[in-house]
Parts: structure tokens; C-alpha cells; sequence
């Protein structure tokens, strides 16, 4: 169940057809403020990528599922968690005992918005230009 659907499951109205609360959604998922520096250390360690993969392929798992098969500690794997909660890559909330983590998608778009697709329209507009050219489509 993806977090839209667990949200609004749990009264959270995340359905677009009701006022969103995103405020009661970021307090129950423990989400911190965005800071484009903190993304960048975050992701420039391969083990903090690694444990990003390993939430993207299933979210919402424990400190003892994220270790399993990793060639480091239990406390290395937290340290590394707590980067990435950080730097709101990674969020988590408490299942009775157990503490879940989720991955935040929302910082890498944001950082792909703006230090990746401002260098590619430009690129594109040129091969835009190009392809007119070569196909003789310019208004003239």
C-alpha cells in the first residue's frame, strides 16, 4: 500500500477531493524541511544509496530488515538512517514496537528540477532546432 492510499486510509484525505492535511501526514511520518546541501551529502555516500534502493524496491521496513545482507553494523546502517532522515530523503513512523522507513521521493525531484532539467532544455531546444532543420519543418 503506497502512502496516498495508506493516508487516506487513515483519514488523512489525501484523495484531491477533499482538503489535504499535509501537515497531519508529515508530523505522523516524522518528514523534515528540505535543504538542498544535506541532499547532496546524503547522496554521495554509496551506502546511503544503497539503503535508498533497498526502500524503493520495498518501503516501509525496519532497522533489522535494512541490514539484512549489508556488509556493515546495525549501528553503521542507523547512522547512515538518520543522514538520510536528515536530509527528508528517508522518513519513518512507529507500528507498535517496530519504527518504519519510508523513502521520500520529493527532495531527488526537487534537485532533478532544478540542477538537471534547467541544463536540458537547452539541449533539447538545440536538438528541437536540429531535427526542423534537417526535416526542413522552420516556418519561414
Amino acid at each position: 500500500m503506497g502512502i496516498g492510499h495508506w493516508a487516506s486510509a487513515q483519514g488523512f484525505g489525501l484523495t484531491g477531493n477533499r482538503r489535504v492535511s499535509y501537515y497531519q501526514v508529515t508530523k505522523w511520518f516524522h518528514i523534515a524541511g528540505m535543504n538542498d546541501d544535506v541532499v547532496f551529502r546524503a547522496l554521495a555516500d554509496a551506502s546511503r544509496r544503497q539503503l535508498l534502493d533497498r526502500l524503493h524496491r520495498r518501503n516501509g521496513q525496519t532497522l533489522g530488515e535494512l541490514c539484512q545482507g549489508l556488509e556493515m553494523t546495525r549501528q553503521a546502517v542507523a547512522k547512515h538512517l538518520a543522514v538520510l532522515v536528515e536530509a527528508n530523503l528517508v522518513s519513518w513512523r512507529r507500528n507498535g514496537r517496530e519504527k518504519l522507513h519510508f523513502i521520500n521521493p520529493v527532495p531527488i525531484n526537487e534537485v532533478a528540477e532544478r540542477w538537471i532539467s534547467k541544463f536540458e532544455f537547452p539541449r533539447l531546444g538545440a536538438l528541437s532546432e536540429l531535427k526542423k532543420d534537417l526535416e526542413g519543418e522552420h516556418d519561414e
